[in-house]
């Protein structure tokens, strides 16, 4: 109806199934009070259910070709307010604010994400001076697998999102739920964000630090990835091991977040 060409560039594959997106609603939990922020409106499928249960939904489109396609599903919603622009780029204390949404209240994400920009808008939330209570993301199932790993299968990745939340598997999303039909199953990832992460705000810093060394060289043992990560001789990493109750043997990907921060205050003190 309106001429537009979807562009693979931009991750444009649309589920437009009625029983998946009523049910990321319901894996969202929202209800008449909520307010939710919407990454990647799309053709709106999503959007309008969304805006059915919600008390607000602030939907953002970085395509502007769409936004003529928005308009004409979400007529008749005035509690949409719809955002054109890449969120990554915005300031997003100002966009919840022109959205009607007060200063410290809270809000929930739900998003179709894009598989080559998954890190940084997951960075940009949980990193944000005022982050969502709770994340539900459309992922490539491989990615949301990742993302929930546990120790034994751990990824900087997952370590990154478990500093700030639970994340889990709610469901797997078939490709052929898509419009057009990507090549691989999605799935429905629900992260409930922690009301502080678990590592505390002073030292994120070196945390990240350490556990980037780690996993530097993921087919390394501790003791030679830190050494190479970090810089530092392999006594000292070895003493620094030692004093977080860490075999020098073992692998990045084996370790908890606990266990990382027990690492990364072994090497401050």
């Amino acid at each position: 109806m309106h001429g537009v060409r979807l562009k693979k560039s931009l991750g444009q594959n649309f589920l437009g199934d009625p029983v998946w997106l009523n049910r990321i609603v319901a894996a969202a939990g929202v209800a008449a009070q909520d307010t939710v922020l919407e990454i990647g409106a799309g053709a709106g499928s999503l959007t309008r259910p969304l805006a059915q249960a919600a008390q607000r939904v602030l939907a953002v489109e970085i395509d502007g070709r769409l936004l003529p396609v928005l308009r004409a599903v979400l007529a008749g919603l005035a509690n949409v307010h719809l955002h054109h622009g890449d969120i990554l780029e915005q300031d997003l204390g100002q966009l919840l604010a022109a959205a009607g949404l007060e200063s410290g209240a809270p809000y929930k994400v739900v998003a179709n994400i894009p598989y080559y920009i998954t890190a940084p808008i997951l960075r940009m939330l949980l990193e944000a001076a005022q982050p969502p209570t709770l994340l539900v993301l459309t992922l490539q199932y491989e990615v949301a697998q990742r993302l929930a790993a546990g120790p034994g299968d751990m990824s900087l990745l997952a370590l990154s999102v478990q500093v700030y939340g639970v994340p889990h598997i709610v469901g797997r999303i078939p490709a052929g739920a898509f419009f057009p039909k990507p090549e691989v199953d999605s799935a429905i990832v629900r992260v409930d964000l922690h009301a502080v992460p678990v590592v505390p705000a002073p030292e994120l810093a070196l945390f990240f630090r350490v556990a980037r060394a780690g996993f530097g060289q993921r087919r390394k043992q501790l003791l030679n990835s830190l050494a190479a990560g970090l810089g530092l001789g392999r006594e000292a990493v070895r003493a620094a091991l030692e004093a977080a109750g860490l075999e020098p043997r073992r692998r990045a990907e084996t370790l908890a977040v606990p266990e990382w921060l027990a690492l990364a205050r072994a090497f401050f003190n």
